[in-house]
């Protein structure tokens, strides 16, 4: 594959980026030169991922045709690199919100399952002991009830 053909991710479109604002870019640039690697749509994603990390825009500069002139602050840029070197690894794994929804989904899932399960042990002990079973029905109402504090551990840990 080659470096034309392949899509960057946002880490490395902003790195690209961060590496243009050293001498200092103009933003129709910046797309003219990315173009090839990503979308519009990800390219402002990755300016937007830049700014966070020393990218600014400096007013006095902007051009009517080219757009925002864009410079890196080193400052800024050096010190937010120790923050860099320890997301970096999340980042390379793919896109890290991408990371965090699955995540908050997987555990949305969990949750709903465990409440689930205490509620029909719960519907299941209470129905036991009404038609008569009751060693069954208890022995499901402290499995309800085991369950509902494990729940209610997940749910305040979630949180």
């Amino acid at each position: 594959m080659t470096d034309l053909s392949r899509r960057l991710s946002t880490l490395e479109l902003s790195q690209r980026i961060l590496d243009m604002g050293r001498t200092g870019v103009y933003r129709e640039s910046v797309f003219e030169a990315l173009q090839p690697y990503a979308t519009k749509r990800q390219i402002r994603e990755a300016i937007a991922h830049a700014k966070q990390f020393g990218l600014h825009s400096v007013a006095p500069m902007r051009d009517s045709e080219l757009g925002t002139y864009y410079q890196l602050d080193l400052a800024k840029y050096q010190s937010a690199q120790p923050t860099l070197k320890e997301t970096l690894p999340l980042m390379q794994k793919g896109d890290l919100a991408q990371q965090l929804l699955q995540q908050n989904q997987a555990l949305e899932r969990m949750l709903t399952l465990t409440q689930s399960f205490w509620m029909v042990l719960a519907i299941a002990g209470v129905s036991s002991i009404l038609i008569g079973w009751s060693r069954f029905g208890f022995g499901a109402l402290s499995g309800a009830v085991s369950v509902a504090v494990l729940w209610g551990i997940q749910r305040q840990v979630s949180r």
